[in-house]
Protein backbone atom coordinates (compact mmCIF):
# COMPACT_ATOMS: atom_id res chain seq x y z
CA UNK A 1 0.00 0.00 0.00
CA UNK A 2 2.71 2.51 -0.97
CA UNK A 3 -0.33 4.83 -1.77
CA UNK A 4 -0.55 5.12 1.80
CA UNK A 5 2.45 7.27 2.07
CA UNK A 6 0.80 10.44 0.32
CA UNK A 7 -2.01 10.70 2.63
CA UNK A 8 -1.98 13.41 5.32
CA UNK A 9 -2.24 12.37 8.88
CA UNK A 10 -6.25 13.21 9.21
CA UNK A 11 -6.72 10.92 5.89
CA UNK A 12 -4.84 8.16 7.68
CA UNK A 13 -7.15 8.86 10.77
CA UNK A 14 -10.11 8.97 8.64
CA UNK A 15 -9.13 5.84 7.20
CA UNK A 16 -8.79 3.97 10.37
CA UNK A 17 -12.05 5.02 11.93
CA UNK A 18 -14.16 3.35 8.85
CA UNK A 19 -11.58 0.55 8.45
CA UNK A 20 -9.91 1.21 4.97
CA UNK A 21 -6.81 0.28 6.37
CA UNK A 22 -5.11 0.14 9.44
CA UNK A 23 -2.01 1.69 11.42
CA UNK A 24 0.05 -1.28 11.04
CA UNK A 25 -0.45 -0.76 6.62
CA UNK A 26 0.59 2.72 7.25
CA UNK A 27 3.71 1.90 9.21
CA UNK A 28 5.05 -0.71 7.00
CA UNK A 29 4.63 1.70 4.03
CA UNK A 30 6.29 4.23 5.64
CA UNK A 31 9.35 2.31 6.71
CA UNK A 32 9.23 0.69 3.16
CA UNK A 33 9.50 4.19 1.77
CA UNK A 34 12.18 4.89 4.08
CA UNK A 35 14.22 2.36 3.23
CA UNK A 36 13.32 3.25 -0.77
CA UNK A 37 14.69 6.87 -0.59
CA UNK A 38 16.39 7.65 2.47
CA UNK A 39 19.94 6.31 0.93
CA UNK A 40 19.44 9.58 -1.41
CA UNK A 41 19.08 12.01 1.00
CA UNK A 42 19.55 11.12 4.48
CA UNK A 43 16.70 11.84 6.23
CA UNK A 44 17.10 9.91 9.45
CA UNK A 45 19.75 9.70 11.98
CA UNK A 46 18.51 6.74 13.78
CA UNK A 47 14.95 4.13 12.85
CA UNK A 48 13.30 1.58 15.04
CA UNK A 49 10.85 -0.66 12.66
CA UNK A 50 10.70 -3.38 14.96
CA UNK A 51 9.44 -0.71 17.79
CA UNK A 52 7.06 1.36 15.62
CA UNK A 53 5.35 -1.62 13.92
CA UNK A 54 4.64 -2.79 18.00
CA UNK A 55 3.51 0.68 18.33
CA UNK A 56 1.51 -0.10 15.40
CA UNK A 57 -0.27 -2.89 16.47
CA UNK A 58 -1.30 -1.50 19.96
CA UNK A 59 -3.16 1.29 17.94
CA UNK A 60 -4.62 -1.35 15.43
CA UNK A 61 -6.25 -3.12 18.76
CA UNK A 62 -7.55 0.00 20.00
CA UNK A 63 -9.17 1.15 16.59
CA UNK A 64 -11.05 -2.30 16.46
CA UNK A 65 -11.90 -2.28 20.08
CA UNK A 66 -12.92 1.28 18.72
CA UNK A 67 -11.59 3.25 21.52
CA UNK A 68 -8.33 5.64 19.82
CA UNK A 69 -6.16 6.69 22.39
CA UNK A 70 -5.95 10.29 20.87
CA UNK A 71 -5.82 12.97 17.96
CA UNK A 72 -3.41 10.82 16.01
CA UNK A 73 -3.68 7.27 17.04
CA UNK A 74 -1.30 5.29 14.62
CA UNK A 75 -0.26 7.69 12.74
CA UNK A 76 3.48 7.48 11.66
CA UNK A 77 5.92 10.54 13.00
CA UNK A 78 9.53 11.52 13.19
CA UNK A 79 11.34 13.45 15.76
CA UNK A 80 14.22 15.56 15.03
CA UNK A 81 17.18 14.46 16.65
CA UNK A 82 17.12 17.34 19.19
CA UNK A 83 14.48 16.58 21.40
CA UNK A 84 14.51 14.15 24.13
CA UNK A 85 12.45 10.65 23.06
CA UNK A 86 12.60 7.75 25.43
CA UNK A 87 14.54 4.24 24.68
CA UNK A 88 17.07 5.86 22.95
CA UNK A 89 20.00 8.31 22.88
CA UNK A 90 19.45 12.10 21.54
CA UNK A 91 22.72 12.98 19.45
CA UNK A 92 21.71 15.81 18.52
CA UNK A 93 23.98 15.70 15.44
CA UNK A 94 27.84 15.79 17.49
CA UNK A 95 30.12 13.08 18.12
CA UNK A 96 30.69 14.72 21.93
CA UNK A 97 27.35 13.19 22.84
CA UNK A 98 27.79 9.49 24.65
CA UNK A 99 25.22 7.33 23.35
CA UNK A 100 24.87 5.83 26.70
CA UNK A 101 22.57 6.55 29.29
CA UNK A 102 18.96 5.71 30.41
CA UNK A 103 17.25 8.18 28.10
CA UNK A 104 14.36 7.60 30.00
CA UNK A 105 12.70 10.73 29.29
CA UNK A 106 10.41 12.56 26.39
CA UNK A 107 10.42 16.01 25.58
CA UNK A 108 7.17 17.77 26.48
CA UNK A 109 5.87 17.74 22.49
CA UNK A 110 7.14 14.02 22.27
CA UNK A 111 5.06 12.99 25.58
CA UNK A 112 1.96 14.89 23.95
CA UNK A 113 2.35 12.80 21.09
CA UNK A 114 2.49 9.66 22.56
CA UNK A 115 0.10 10.55 24.75
CA UNK A 116 -2.29 10.78 21.40
CA UNK A 117 -1.14 7.28 20.32
CA UNK A 118 1.64 8.15 17.68
CA UNK A 119 3.82 5.90 15.96
CA UNK A 120 6.96 7.02 16.29
CA UNK A 121 9.16 5.62 13.56
CA UNK A 122 12.71 7.18 13.13
CA UNK A 123 15.24 10.37 14.37
CA UNK A 124 15.72 12.82 11.88
CA UNK A 125 19.12 14.41 10.92
CA UNK A 126 20.15 17.51 12.38
CA UNK A 127 23.60 19.71 12.14
CA UNK A 128 25.31 20.06 15.01
CA UNK A 129 23.49 21.04 18.49
CA UNK A 130 21.20 22.89 15.60
CA UNK A 131 23.07 25.52 15.09
CA UNK A 132 23.01 26.89 11.17
CA UNK A 133 20.68 26.56 8.64
CA UNK A 134 21.25 23.89 6.33
CA UNK A 135 21.60 20.23 7.57
CA UNK A 136 25.01 18.48 7.48
CA UNK A 137 27.26 17.19 10.62
CA UNK A 138 30.84 15.47 11.36
CA UNK A 139 28.17 12.65 12.79
CA UNK A 140 25.24 12.18 10.66
CA UNK A 141 26.92 13.61 7.06
CA UNK A 142 24.98 15.39 4.44
CA UNK A 143 21.10 15.44 4.10
CA UNK A 144 19.70 16.51 0.98
CA UNK A 145 16.71 17.79 -0.60
CA UNK A 146 14.29 15.58 -2.31
CA UNK A 147 13.68 17.45 -5.55
CA UNK A 148 17.32 17.95 -6.24
CA UNK A 149 19.64 15.69 -4.44
CA UNK A 150 22.48 18.03 -5.28
CA UNK A 151 20.68 20.59 -3.48
CA UNK A 152 20.48 20.95 0.32
CA UNK A 153 17.42 20.41 2.28
CA UNK A 154 17.92 23.13 4.21
CA UNK A 155 18.12 22.77 8.25
CA UNK A 156 18.46 22.55 10.99
CA UNK A 157 15.19 20.70 10.99
CA UNK A 158 16.80 19.45 7.45
CA UNK A 159 15.55 15.71 8.18
CA UNK A 160 12.46 16.19 9.03
CA UNK A 161 11.53 18.22 5.98
CA UNK A 162 12.49 15.60 3.74
CA UNK A 163 11.11 13.28 5.52
CA UNK A 164 7.55 14.59 5.39
CA UNK A 165 8.81 15.58 1.58
CA UNK A 166 9.01 12.35 0.62
CA UNK A 167 6.33 10.56 2.06
CA UNK A 168 8.09 9.21 5.15
CA UNK A 169 5.40 9.66 7.57
CA UNK A 170 3.07 13.06 7.07
CA UNK A 171 3.91 14.50 10.51
CA UNK A 172 7.64 15.19 12.03
CA UNK A 173 8.60 17.78 15.06
CA UNK A 174 10.90 20.53 13.90
CA UNK A 175 12.87 23.15 16.20
CA UNK A 176 13.44 26.33 15.07
CA UNK A 177 15.24 28.82 16.40
CA UNK A 178 16.14 31.29 13.63
CA UNK A 179 14.28 29.73 10.90
CA UNK A 180 14.96 26.00 11.56
CA UNK A 181 11.40 24.85 10.50
CA UNK A 182 10.55 27.31 7.81
CA UNK A 183 13.80 26.93 6.10
CA UNK A 184 13.91 23.40 5.30
CA UNK A 185 10.28 23.53 4.85
CA UNK A 186 10.21 26.01 2.36
CA UNK A 187 12.99 24.71 0.82
CA UNK A 188 11.71 21.15 0.49
CA UNK A 189 8.32 21.94 -0.47
CA UNK A 190 6.22 21.42 2.70
CA UNK A 191 3.70 23.26 5.35
CA UNK A 192 6.22 24.21 8.56
CA UNK A 193 5.02 26.78 11.54
CA UNK A 194 7.17 27.71 14.13
CA UNK A 195 4.34 29.01 16.86
CA UNK A 196 4.96 32.01 19.37
CA UNK A 197 7.13 30.97 21.79
CA UNK A 198 5.80 29.26 25.04
CA UNK A 199 2.81 27.90 23.05
CA UNK A 200 5.00 24.73 22.74
CA UNK A 201 6.75 23.56 25.97
CA UNK A 202 9.66 22.77 25.66
CA UNK A 203 12.29 21.03 28.46
CA UNK A 204 14.90 20.51 28.54
CA UNK A 205 15.32 24.52 27.97
CA UNK A 206 17.36 25.20 24.72
CA UNK A 207 21.10 27.24 25.43
CA UNK A 208 19.98 29.67 22.77
CA UNK A 209 16.97 30.83 25.37
CA UNK A 210 13.87 31.84 24.47
CA UNK A 211 14.79 32.18 20.84
CA UNK A 212 14.37 28.60 20.01
CA UNK A 213 10.72 27.06 19.52
CA UNK A 214 9.33 23.50 18.67
CA UNK A 215 6.70 23.54 15.87
CA UNK A 216 5.35 20.78 13.17
CA UNK A 217 6.05 19.88 9.97
CA UNK A 218 3.68 18.44 8.12
CA UNK A 219 2.05 18.61 4.26
CA UNK A 220 -0.37 20.88 4.93
CA UNK A 221 -2.14 23.73 7.27
CA UNK A 222 -4.92 21.54 8.37
CA UNK A 223 -2.66 18.44 10.01
CA UNK A 224 -0.31 20.93 11.18
CA UNK A 225 -3.43 22.58 12.85
CA UNK A 226 -3.98 18.57 13.99
CA UNK A 227 -0.44 18.45 15.47
CA UNK A 228 -0.79 21.87 17.59
CA UNK A 229 -3.78 20.44 19.11
CA UNK A 230 -1.79 17.86 20.34
CA UNK A 231 1.51 19.19 21.15
CA UNK A 232 0.57 22.57 22.79
CA UNK A 233 -0.48 20.45 25.75
CA UNK A 234 0.30 21.76 28.94
CA UNK A 235 3.86 20.29 31.21
CA UNK A 236 4.66 21.44 34.51
CA UNK A 237 8.70 21.25 33.32
CA UNK A 238 8.79 24.44 30.91
CA UNK A 239 7.77 27.09 33.29
CA UNK A 240 7.65 29.49 30.49
CA UNK A 241 4.85 27.97 28.64
CA UNK A 242 1.66 29.85 27.52
CA UNK A 243 -1.60 29.17 29.14
CA UNK A 244 -4.02 26.88 27.40
CA UNK A 245 -5.73 28.54 24.39
CA UNK A 246 -9.79 28.85 23.98
CA UNK A 247 -11.31 25.75 21.57
CA UNK A 248 -8.38 23.96 19.20
CA UNK A 249 -6.50 25.11 16.37
CA UNK A 250 -8.54 22.59 13.96
CA UNK A 251 -11.52 24.76 15.15
CA UNK A 252 -10.21 27.97 13.36
CA UNK A 253 -9.14 27.02 10.52
CA UNK A 254 -12.20 27.96 9.13
CA UNK A 255 -13.38 31.64 7.83
CA UNK A 256 -10.81 32.23 5.12
CA UNK A 257 -9.35 35.75 4.82
CA UNK A 258 -11.88 37.98 4.35
CA UNK A 259 -11.41 41.06 5.56
CA UNK A 260 -8.09 40.48 7.07
CA UNK A 261 -5.44 43.35 6.63
CA UNK A 262 -2.62 41.89 4.94
CA UNK A 263 0.84 43.49 4.93
CA UNK A 264 3.06 42.31 1.70
CA UNK A 265 7.01 42.94 2.42
CA UNK A 266 8.69 41.30 -0.81
CA UNK A 267 11.95 43.10 0.16
CA UNK A 268 11.68 44.57 3.39
CA UNK A 269 11.66 47.64 2.18
CA UNK A 270 14.81 46.97 -0.80
CA UNK A 271 17.25 45.84 2.13
CA UNK A 272 17.03 42.09 0.68
CA UNK A 273 17.73 40.80 -2.36
CA UNK A 274 15.32 38.46 -3.84
CA UNK A 275 15.82 36.19 -6.61
CA UNK A 276 13.57 36.67 -9.53
CA UNK A 277 11.51 33.48 -9.50
CA UNK A 278 11.27 33.73 -5.69
CA UNK A 279 9.75 36.99 -6.12
CA UNK A 280 7.35 36.22 -8.84
CA UNK A 281 6.18 33.37 -7.16
CA UNK A 282 5.15 34.98 -3.67
CA UNK A 283 3.65 37.90 -5.33
CA UNK A 284 1.10 36.00 -7.53
CA UNK A 285 0.07 34.27 -4.18
CA UNK A 286 -0.14 37.43 -2.40
CA UNK A 287 -2.25 38.35 -5.28
CA UNK A 288 -4.37 35.39 -4.92
CA UNK A 289 -4.71 36.01 -1.48
CA UNK A 290 -6.61 39.07 -2.31
CA UNK A 291 -8.58 37.69 -4.41
CA UNK A 292 -10.00 35.84 -1.51
CA UNK A 293 -11.33 38.76 -0.03
CA UNK A 294 -7.99 40.48 2.13
CA UNK A 295 -7.39 43.29 2.02
CA UNK A 296 -3.30 43.77 0.86
CA UNK A 297 -0.99 46.27 0.37
CA UNK A 298 2.33 46.44 0.31
CA UNK A 299 3.85 47.78 3.19
CA UNK A 300 7.04 47.39 5.13
CA UNK A 301 7.54 46.89 8.85
CA UNK A 302 10.20 48.68 10.27
CA UNK A 303 12.99 45.94 10.19
CA UNK A 304 16.23 47.18 10.29
CA UNK A 305 18.62 44.50 10.19
CA UNK A 306 19.31 42.96 13.46
CA UNK A 307 21.69 40.52 12.90
CA UNK A 308 24.52 41.69 14.73
CA UNK A 309 21.87 41.60 17.81
CA UNK A 310 20.69 37.89 16.93
CA UNK A 311 24.76 36.62 16.44
CA UNK A 312 25.28 38.23 19.67
CA UNK A 313 22.41 35.67 21.32
CA UNK A 314 22.95 32.61 19.20
CA UNK A 315 27.05 32.29 18.91
CA UNK A 316 26.30 33.18 23.56
CA UNK A 317 23.83 29.77 23.13
CA UNK A 318 26.65 27.82 21.04
CA UNK A 319 29.12 28.77 23.65
CA UNK A 320 26.72 27.80 26.17
CA UNK A 321 25.95 24.27 24.92
CA UNK A 322 29.93 22.92 24.23
CA UNK A 323 31.20 25.05 27.66
CA UNK A 324 32.15 22.26 29.48
CA UNK A 325 33.60 20.17 26.57
CA UNK A 326 37.24 18.82 26.28
CA UNK A 327 39.95 20.34 24.05
CA UNK A 328 39.41 16.50 22.50
CA UNK A 329 36.09 17.22 22.33
CA UNK A 330 36.06 20.43 20.71
CA UNK A 331 38.29 19.03 17.95
CA UNK A 332 35.36 17.08 17.33
CA UNK A 333 32.99 19.54 16.37
CA UNK A 334 32.01 20.85 12.96
CA UNK A 335 34.82 23.77 12.25
CA UNK A 336 31.96 26.58 11.37
CA UNK A 337 30.29 25.67 15.06
CA UNK A 338 33.59 25.94 16.44
CA UNK A 339 34.12 29.72 15.56
CA UNK A 340 31.03 30.68 16.62
CA UNK A 341 31.52 29.36 19.70
CA UNK A 342 35.25 31.13 20.55
CA UNK A 343 33.03 34.59 19.31
CA UNK A 344 30.15 33.84 21.52
CA UNK A 345 32.51 33.10 24.66
CA UNK A 346 33.91 36.64 23.66
CA UNK A 347 30.73 38.28 24.05
CA UNK A 348 30.90 40.80 28.08
CA UNK A 349 27.32 40.19 30.04
CA UNK A 350 26.94 44.09 28.86
CA UNK A 351 26.97 43.43 25.12
CA UNK A 352 24.33 40.42 25.92
CA UNK A 353 22.30 42.97 27.40
CA UNK A 354 22.45 45.43 24.32
CA UNK A 355 21.05 42.72 22.31
CA UNK A 356 17.87 42.24 24.25
CA UNK A 357 17.47 46.08 24.11
CA UNK A 358 17.77 45.23 19.94
CA UNK A 359 15.58 42.55 20.53
CA UNK A 360 12.55 44.40 23.08
CA UNK A 361 12.62 47.50 20.21
CA UNK A 362 12.16 45.34 17.52
CA UNK A 363 9.13 43.51 19.52
CA UNK A 364 8.00 47.01 20.28
CA UNK A 365 8.00 47.60 16.65
CA UNK A 366 6.03 44.78 15.42
CA UNK A 367 3.49 45.23 17.73
CA UNK A 368 2.84 48.42 16.91
CA UNK A 369 2.82 47.46 12.91
CA UNK A 370 0.36 44.64 13.88
CA UNK A 371 -2.05 47.15 15.08
CA UNK A 372 -2.54 48.29 11.84
CA UNK A 373 -1.91 44.32 10.07
CA UNK A 374 -3.49 41.62 10.89
CA UNK A 375 -0.87 39.54 8.91
CA UNK A 376 2.34 40.23 7.38
CA UNK A 377 3.69 38.22 4.30
CA UNK A 378 6.97 37.57 2.72
CA UNK A 379 8.90 35.37 1.03
CA UNK A 380 10.30 32.79 3.41
CA UNK A 381 13.83 33.19 1.51
CA UNK A 382 15.36 34.89 -1.13
CA UNK A 383 16.60 31.89 -2.68
CA UNK A 384 15.92 28.55 -3.55
CA UNK A 385 17.70 25.39 -2.61
CA UNK A 386 21.14 25.50 -2.88
CA UNK A 387 24.41 23.41 -3.44
CA UNK A 388 24.48 20.85 0.01
CA UNK A 389 27.36 20.68 2.23
CA UNK A 390 28.10 24.34 2.30
CA UNK A 391 26.73 26.95 4.87
CA UNK A 392 25.99 29.53 2.11
CA UNK A 393 25.85 29.61 -1.56
CA UNK A 394 29.30 29.09 -3.12
CA UNK A 395 29.85 32.99 -4.80
CA UNK A 396 27.75 34.56 -2.61
CA UNK A 397 30.28 36.34 -0.60
CA UNK A 398 28.53 35.20 2.94
CA UNK A 399 30.47 34.29 5.66
CA UNK A 400 27.33 33.05 7.75
CA UNK A 401 24.24 31.06 7.38
CA UNK A 402 21.66 34.40 8.50
CA UNK A 403 23.24 35.96 5.38
CA UNK A 404 21.08 34.14 3.49
CA UNK A 405 18.07 33.69 5.76
CA UNK A 406 17.17 37.84 6.49
CA UNK A 407 13.65 36.70 6.65
CA UNK A 408 13.16 34.38 9.15
CA UNK A 409 15.35 35.04 11.94
CA UNK A 410 13.78 38.49 12.87
CA UNK A 411 10.64 36.78 14.03
CA UNK A 412 12.86 34.39 16.61
CA UNK A 413 13.78 37.70 17.89
CA UNK A 414 10.22 38.81 18.40
CA UNK A 415 8.90 35.41 19.39
CA UNK A 416 5.90 36.05 16.86
CA UNK A 417 4.25 32.73 14.96
CA UNK A 418 5.41 32.38 11.32
CA UNK A 419 4.57 29.72 8.62
CA UNK A 420 5.57 28.66 5.51
CA UNK A 421 3.61 27.62 2.51
CA UNK A 422 5.00 26.29 -1.05
CA UNK A 423 3.78 28.75 -3.25
CA UNK A 424 5.94 27.58 -6.80
CA UNK A 425 8.94 26.27 -8.34
CA UNK A 426 11.95 28.29 -10.34
CA UNK A 427 13.24 26.87 -13.59
CA UNK A 428 15.08 23.99 -11.81
CA UNK A 429 11.82 23.07 -10.22
CA UNK A 430 12.87 23.92 -6.87
CA UNK A 431 10.70 25.25 -4.33
CA UNK A 432 9.59 28.28 -2.89
CA UNK A 433 7.68 28.82 0.29
CA UNK A 434 6.01 32.43 0.95
CA UNK A 435 5.62 33.15 5.02
CA UNK A 436 3.10 34.09 6.69
CA UNK A 437 3.81 36.36 10.20
CA UNK A 438 0.67 37.50 12.69
CA UNK A 439 1.17 39.24 16.02
CA UNK A 440 1.98 37.32 19.39
CA UNK A 441 -0.65 34.89 20.07
CA UNK A 442 -2.37 34.71 16.81
CA UNK A 443 -1.37 31.47 15.77
CA UNK A 444 -4.87 30.31 14.81
CA UNK A 445 -4.76 33.51 12.36
CA UNK A 446 -1.75 32.30 10.61
CA UNK A 447 -2.82 28.76 10.35
CA UNK A 448 -6.12 29.70 9.09
CA UNK A 449 -4.96 32.08 6.63
CA UNK A 450 -2.27 29.25 5.30
CA UNK A 451 -5.23 26.89 5.30
CA UNK A 452 -7.20 29.04 2.76
CA UNK A 453 -4.70 28.98 0.52
CA UNK A 454 -4.45 25.46 0.10
CA UNK A 455 -7.87 25.10 -0.04
CA UNK A 456 -7.71 27.33 -3.05
CA UNK A 457 -5.36 25.67 -4.38
CA UNK A 458 -2.87 28.88 -4.43
CA UNK A 459 -0.45 26.78 -1.67
CA UNK A 460 0.96 22.79 -2.12
CA UNK A 461 3.66 21.83 -5.00
CA UNK A 462 3.89 18.74 -6.82
CA UNK A 463 5.27 16.12 -4.66
CA UNK A 464 9.41 14.96 -5.39
CA UNK A 465 9.81 12.25 -7.92
CA UNK A 466 12.25 10.75 -6.46
CA UNK A 467 11.93 7.47 -6.49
Amino acid sequence: MTELTELTAEALVDGYRTGGFSPVDATRAVLRRIEEVDPAVNAFVRLDAESALAQAEASAERWRRGEPQGLVDGVPVSVKDILLMRGGPTLRGSRTVRAEGAWDEDAPSVARLREHGAVFVGRTTTPEFGWKGVTDSPLSGVTRNPYDVSRTSGGSSGGSAAAVALGAGPLSLGTDGGGSVRIPAAFCGIFGLKPTYGRVPLYPASAFGTLAHVGPMTRDAADAALMMDVITGADWRDWSQLGPVEGGFRDGLSGGVRGLRVAFSPSFGGQVAVRPAVAAATRKAVEGLAGLGAYVEEADPDVTDPVEAFHTLWFSGAARVTQNLSPAQRALLDPGLREICAQGSGYSALAYLAAVDVRAELGRRMGRFHSTYDLLVTPTLPLTAFEAGVEVPKGSGLRRWTGWTPFTYPFNLTQQPAATVPVGVDADGLPVGLQIVGARHADALVLRAAHSLYEAGIAGIPAPTLA
